[in-house]
């Protein structure tokens, strides 16, 4: 059974047109432990969503982890990881960051409680919330 994440990142350095241009993106620069940590539990096969950050904030497709964790290089590898991730899907509609604040049943998304944390779980339920305000 996948588990459920959700990936940020700003649009203007890598963004899901990027991601569906390369067609397999590695997913790499993350320096926050907590973020590292929930990199390192992906599992291949697991389903992410692509939010944008800063310029958009909003979710905007649906990735799939292709490949687990091994050292990121473009930083300190004893440290931190990268994934691999390729593009699922876009998003009908993109939900907003807005919009999930306003949903009672995200109350408790990650990135809700934790903005700064650009790598975070979302359940079954929240996933399936999110799925249905982007009319999928």
């Amino acid at each position: 059974m996948p588990q459920y994440w959700l990936m940020k990142s700003e649009p203007d350095e890598y963004g899901w047109d990027d991601l569906v241009a390369e067609g397999e993106g590695v997913w790499d620069g993350v320096k926050n432990a907590q973020a590292s940590n929930n990199m390192k539990a992906m599992k291949k096969g697991d389903q992410v969503f692509f939010y944008h950050s800063r310029q958009g904030l909003e979710v905007v497709g649906i990735m799939e982890v292709s490949e687990e964790h091994s050292p990121d290089v473009t930083t300190d590898p004893e440290r931190w990881v990268v994934v691999k991730v390729k593009p699922v899907r876009k998003l009908d509609k993109p939900v907003s960051l807005k919009a999930m604040k306003q949903n009672p049943k995200l109350e408790d998304l990650a990135i809700i409680k934790q903005s700064r944390l650009s790598v975070a779980p979302v359940t079954e339920s929240q996933w399936e919330e999110i799925l249905a305000m982007a009319a999928e």
